[in-house]
């Protein structure tokens, strides 16, 4: 299978449109997560920000490593923390199954219209336990598996039933699935 799933970078206009806010407002997701004064939370995927940016003006201090495959992404990133002054943000390239990261510093780990491009997916959420604490929270926002008129084709498009069972078999727990969303599935689960 070639890279024909991965976002491209070209398109980075799409990552910014405005209608994502009402379609998935990171707000959203960090009221989701219910976290507790986190210190670090990890954004694997990152692309220009579109969450890295509200979590890290929400955490008072704490660090969100903001994580993407493309260099070219988090170049962008860096324009857009310095445009909204944010500087609890680090950038950092990963490969699609390796997160350059010490083990157990996460509070919580997010991964935003990922899932779909991933080649293999429980490998990367095992790096995402990895990384996360004991009681850590993961969050998973993908496009529903539906025909619509934006976002990836529907054969690339995976369930929240599959997200799930990934996550299980990554060793993940307290696995739920959310209709938060129109066009998106939002699953949360723990690092027990």
């Amino acid at each position: 299978m070639g890279t024909d799933r991965k976002f491209n970078p070209r398109e980075v206009e799409k990552l910014k449109n405005p209608a994502r806010m009402e379609r998935e407002n990171p707000e959203t997701i960090w009221k989701m997560l219910n976290l507790n004064h986190p210190a670090c939370i990890v954004d694997v995927g990152c692309g220009v920000g579109f969450a890295a940016i509200p979590f890290a003006q929400k955490m008072n201090g704490g660090m969100v490593y903001a994580c993407d495959i493309a260099q070219e992404m988090l170049d962008m990133l860096k324009e857009e923390m310095s445009m909204a002054g944010v500087k609890n943000i680090t950038p950092l390239l990963s490969r699609e199954s390796t997160l350059p990261l010490p083990d157990a510093i996460a509070d919580a780990v997010l991964m935003q219209n990922l899932h779909h491009e991933l080649h293999e997916p429980v490998e990367l959420l095992r790096e995402c336990k990895r990384v996360l604490k004991p009681g850590g929270k993961m969050a998973i926002i993908d496009w529903k598996k539906e025909a619509m008129e934006f976002g990836p084709p529907p054969e690339l498009r995976v369930s929240a039933k599959k997200i799930g069972s990934d996550l299980r078999e990554a060793g993940f727990a307290q696995i739920t699935a959310h209709e938060t969303f129109p066009f998106h599935s939002l699953v949360l689960a723990q690092k027990p």
